[in-house]
């Protein structure tokens, strides 16, 4: 089958240098519903060509112009769509995650890949900048500079669990390291083996239509820790991109660091996203914010990293109010089918965990077996979240907490008090302009986004977009993982003196 009906079989192999390669052991997918398939594990040896695949692609990819790589990930995205309904069966089938859902992140998917085709059409990414020769300048002359941005070279991406299309095969790292030129070594995610591959075919296709070396995308499915600390401790590897858990990334982080050549780790690693309930917005709506906190907080089983995990709100009867009505909207939820088995148990350790610390309330307790995740909600209040670093830890679901502070003087404590995060919101009224002003430089210093009366779920992929902060929530705070300027993870800038135009990059020929 190529892919593009939606009776798709995987045939379980990986994709190395134009190749789809069998390894010599396999594992089974473990699917929400229907049938298991087997696939090929990952070894070090396979890394290890890969890696080399791409190195020997750079020489090529590296220097293709402008146009020939925005023509690339147009054909890309026509390939993913060509591929839509086969997508969406593989995709619910190993996620759970329900069809309209999985066509959005495929409609996510192909427009970021359009985006940044525009975006390296446009050219503006390059940073161009030209100081101009000054040859009788006393009491030293000037010569002829230009600076722009290139590739970096090979890069590593390693799948994400909670988007198989958007954060993972073709997603947005992969996307900005191909606009700028650089080949791709993709470590797939084991909890939806089947859609990385069939996405992965849609890439070659890609490649073998636009007569591009073979090595510029290569995906390696399962293996071990050995086979992703092989993936990023490969010398011909120049950058990671990795969104998962903060142990897991922390752990690659190191590896990084401890290379002969150390690079740069670009990991999304954990956020609780908090929001601030201004005491005007409380009194005024309290109860409409908790019930549309309970809808955010539930969106996809709460498996998304903006999910707005904690929730800040006055004592008293109007943060009661808002409570209350969090708790009765998330009792209507139904339980939600997770995206693995292991993502499910880790949800139910961090419920057991968080009921066992001291002064935590449960206000919402449910029971969750197996791979279904039913709501759960608590509240603390900010000198206990303040003495207690575990209560700051994300469980990646439907669980929220409230934190119960006594007047804005504390809201502001606490919320110097939390870690680096990918977003912060603030619920205000007219009335709470002043507070706002005094806690916005915090949560500024706090988030890469901040907003004001709306939830976090949902990134926009758009220019203006930061997905990124602080650690933990990231590994660079300076560097965003959607939007078009996520591509500058994957670039760096060379300066040319005195350059003739016969060899003269062709973007810098004036």
């Amino acid at each position: 089958m190529d892919g593009t009906g939606p009776d798709f079989t995987p045939h379980g192999k990986h994709l190395i240098a134009g190749e789809w390669i069998a390894g010599t052991t396999r594992f089974p997918s473990e699917p929400a519903h229907g049938s298991a398939h087997l696939f090929s594990v990952g070894t070090p040896d396979l890394v290890n060509r890969a890696c080399t695949a791409a190195e020997e692609a750079y020489w090529t990819y590296g220097w293709t112009s402008r146009e020939q790589r925005a023509v690339f990930l147009d054909r890309i995205a026509d390939e993913i769509d060509a591929r839509g309904a086969a997508i969406t069966a593989i995709g619910t089938s190993e996620t759970g995650l329900p069809a309209a859902r999985l066509e959005g992140e495929r409609g996510r998917t192909t427009g970021q890949l359009r985006m940044f085709a525009q975006h390296i059409r446009d050219g503006a990414y390059l940073d161009i900048r030209h100081d101009a020769a000054l040859p009788d300048r006393q009491p030293l002359a000037r010569p002829e500079l230009f600076v722009m941005q290139r590739p970096i070279g090979p890069v590593a991406v390693f799948g994400a669990s909670n988007f198989p299309l958007a954060f993972s095969t073709a997603g947005g790292d992969t996307a900005a390291a191909l606009a700028a030129g650089c080949p791709v070594v993709v470590k797939g995610h084991s909890a939806h083996p089947g859609t990385g591959e069939i996405v992965a075919e849609a890439i070659h296709a890609a490649i073998l239509a636009c007569g591009l070396p073979a090595g510029v995308f290569a995906l390696i499915q399962g293996g071990k820790r050995d086979v992703g600390q092989a993936v990023v401790q490969h010398p011909l590897i120049k950058a990671v991109g990795f969104t998962g858990s903060l142990g897991g990334g922390r752990a690659l982080f190191d590896l990084c660091m401890r290379r002969p050549e150390p690079i740069p780790f670009f990991g999304e690693l954990g956020s609780v996203n908090p929001m601030f309930v201004l005491p005007a917005a409380c009194a005024a709506r309290g109860a409409d914010i908790g019930a549309a906190w309970a809808g955010s907080l539930t969106m996809g089983a709460g498996q998304f990293c903006t999910k707005p995990g904690i929730a800040v709100v006055a004592k008293g009867g109007e943060g009661d109010a808002f409570v209350r009505s969090a708790s009765d909207a998330l009792k209507e939820v139904a339980p939600q089918v997770m995206l693995s088995d292991g993502i499910a148990a880790a949800y139910r350790d961090g419920k057991v965990q968080l009921e066992g610390r001291n002064a935590v309330e449960a206000v919402l307790s449910t029971e969750n077996d197996g791979r279904a995740a039913a709501p759960n909600l608590y509240q603390t209040d900010a000198a206990h979240y303040l003495r207690d670093d575990t209560l700051s830890e994300e469980v990646f679901g439907p669980l929220g907490l409230v934190i119960r502070v006594s007047d804005t003087e504390e809201m502001l404590q606490l919320a110097r008090g939390f870690t680096g995060q990918l977003t912060s919101t603030i619920h205000m009224d007219a009335a709470d302009a002043d507070t706002a002003r005094r806690i916005l430089p915090v949560l500024e210093r706090m988030a890469g986004r901040v907003l004001v009366n709306g939830f976090p779920t949902g990134v926009e992929v758009a220019d203006s977009m930061i997905h990124g902060g602080p650690y933990p929530a990231s590994t660079n705070f300076g560097a965003t993982s959607v939007g078009t300027l996520s591509i500058r993870r994957f670039l760096r800038p060379v300066c040319y003196q005195n350059m003739p135009d016969t060899i003269l990059p062709e973007d810098l020929r004036i």
